[in-house]
């Protein structure tokens, strides 16, 4: 029963979405809509998922910057799994108000300033547990660290000097110092000092009267006479009576001096009476977060001039009756609200249709049984095989899945238990080239905030990217024979991401192409075009060579005919042959039987 009633000032989970993990808030108010339905105004917290990066990095050098100035030790002696889980404890206060169903309520949790002095080991050891430092402003994405700290610590300390000895000199700046402005052994009685400060009073009321700004913000004698008997008009003449060593005449010629009656006027006077009412707006909105209400509602007073009028403000009549006003409208207001435990099943839900098991990631029951026992690991947090309900996470088309501890786990603090392999592995130098491929293929999946299925499958569930065939002109494929030295290409297939320097071999190439074309190619012939040997053979036709062919007889024994031995000196297009061997033009010899 006490689970599930929620007060004002609970943290939170919220469910806006059955895939997405629970959103972190804390009430402000419970309120009662027309429908009869219960509305619950809350501030937000946000996750590291739910910042840019840029913040990220920001949030991390301020948590390295406070490790640095502390003197525990924060994550020296974490693992790698404790450091992964901590980033999801982290939250981010924003001063941003939302309305939520109540209904929408999944359990409390626990949110605190992070404390210097405690180990961060004490927040992974409980669970529903957040901690936070830094205030993030959603709308302009800044982040700020909080004013709320608490200064614990060495570092926050007095330093105490060491006791003077007697007739020793002081030697500290005297103007650093505290000024002395009274001394309790006056000559003077109390019932004297007490009459002086009647007669300052008196002196502010008259002087009230005679400025024209304070009769219009004062105009009875009652006001003007209230506003004198402030402690600014008490601490005028209690100074007084101190620096005229508690003469009583010279101090009340002072309080009257020759141009008319000294007027003392404090904050509350000063302030108009819009800058009253921006003051009680802005208070209303950050609280006593007076460097906000400076910056956004009074830039143009100082900071000590806010304190002070807060100070002032609290003893007048004004502020009592806001007071009395936001206590009768907690009144009216609900102070908890009972929730139940929600039973309803989550559409992530992996259902059984037939007594079959979901075929997803490789499930339990498959027909693939793979020989690695490494392979089937189908939770992606814990690569547990067995759970008693699984449920789909991420893309459709990815077909991952979590056990439930672990998908429990994902809803409360956004994120899986164990680093995936593109945070925690690195390629070794062992595995194959294929295993590489899909490795980095994966690597670059994860960058680009897509979850990463383990290779647990037959078929890789990474979508193919679309083939391509890359096209090398002739030109290229020369320059690669003809500069070798300068391109070395060993070297620059194991540096693909090293720039080729085009320019010099460009002018490798013409140096060497001015020098062939100006002296004849020895050992080899150049190739003529197909068309060119076309035309040449239309204009030139063969001519067959007259054979003189005799009789075969009983005494004359056949003719034999010895065939030219092939010239592989010159390779045509046409065949092993060169153009003149082909046609029977040169070097054709036959050898006739007599």
């Amino acid at each position: 029963m006490a689970a599930n009633m929620y007060r004002v000032g609970d943290y939170v989970y919220f469910e806006n979405s059955s895939s997405n993990p629970y959103l972190i808030r804390r009430i402000e108010e419970l309120n009662k809509t027309a429908s009869g339905n219960v509305e619950a105004k809350v501030v937000c917290f946000y996750r590291r998922r739910d910042i840019s990066n840029t913040l990220i990095m920001l949030a991390d050098k301020h948590a390295k910057e406070i490790e640095e100035e502390s003197e525990t030790i924060v994550e020296i002696d974490l693992t790698d799994k404790q450091k992964h889980q901590l980033k999801h404890r982290e939250l981010f206060l924003s001063r941003q108000y939302e309305s939520l169903p109540a209904t929408h309520i999944r359990g409390k949790c626990s949110v605190a300033l992070l404390n210097e002095t405690e180990s961060v080991l004490s927040y992974l050891d409980k669970e529903d547990t957040f901690f936070y430092s830094l205030v993030y402003d959603p709308s302009v994405k800044t982040l700020l660290a909080d004013k709320g700290e608490i200064r614990v610590g060495p570092r926050y300390q007095a330093d105490i000097p060491e006791m003077l000895l007697e007739g020793e000199s002081d030697e500290r700046e005297q103007s650093k110092l505290e000024v002395k402005v009274w001394d309790p052994n006056s000559p003077l009685t109390d019932r004297q000092i007490d009459q002086f400060l009647v007669v300052a009073r008196a002196v502010g009321t008259f002087a009230r009267a005679l400025d024209c700004s304070s009769s219009v913000r004062q105009p009875s004698l009652h006001m003007s006479a209230a506003a004198a008997s402030r402690d600014i008009t008490l601490f005028h003449a209690m100074d007084t009576l101190y620096r005229h060593g508690y003469d009583l005449s010279s101090a009340i010629s002072v309080l009257v001096p020759l141009g008319g009656p000294v007027l003392c006027r404090d904050e509350m006077e000063e302030w108009s009476a819009s800058e009253a009412s921006l003051f009680e707006e802005a208070l209303e909105k950050y609280g006593k977060d007076f460097n906000d209400i400076r910056q956004d509602f009074l830039p143009w007073k100082s900071l000590t001039s806010i304190i002070e009028y807060y100070y002032m403000w609290k003893t007048t009549d004004r502020y009592v009756q806001q007071k009395r006003l936001k206590a009768a409208e907690a009144e009216s207001k609900l102070k908890q609200v009972y929730i139940p435990t929600y039973s309803k099943p989550n559409p992530n839900q992996i259902s059984t249709s037939n007594g079959k098991p979901g075929t997803v990631n490789g499930a339990v029951g498959s027909t693939f049984q793979p020989q690695n026992p490494l392979l089937g690991r189908a939770c992606e947090s814990c690569y547990a095989t067995q759970s008693h309900q699984w449920y789909s996470w991420g893309p459709p088309n990815m077909q991952c899945r979590l056990c439930a501890t672990c998908w429990l786990y994902w809803k409360k603090y956004g994120g899986l238990k164990m680093p995936t392999q593109s945070e925690e592995e690195k390629l070794s130098p062992s595995q194959s080239s294929e295993d590489a491929r899909v490795r980095s293929h994966l690597s670059r999946q994860a960058m680009q905030g897509m979850p990463v299925r383990n290779t647990g499958s037959p078929k890789s569930a990474v979508k193919t990217r679309q083939a391509f065939f890359l096209h090398t002109t002739y030109f290229t494929k020369f320059a690669r024979q003809v500069c070798k030295n300068t391109l070395r290409l060993r070297q620059a297939a194991r540096r693909p991401f090293v720039a080729i320097n085009y320019a010099a071999i460009r002018a490798e190439y013409a140096d060497r192409h001015a020098d062939l074309s100006g002296s004849p190619l020895k050992g080899k012939s150049t190739r003529k075009p197909l068309a060119y040997i076309i035309g040449y053979l239309e204009i030139h036709p063969s001519k067959k060579p007259n054979v003189i062919r005799s009789a075969p007889t009983l005494q004359t024994p056949a003719t034999k005919r010895m065939l030219t031995t092939p010239n592989h000196a010159s390779l045509s297009i046409l065949g092993k042959r060169n153009y003149s061997h082909h046609n029977g033009l040169d070097e054709l010899t036959c050898c006739v039987s007599d």
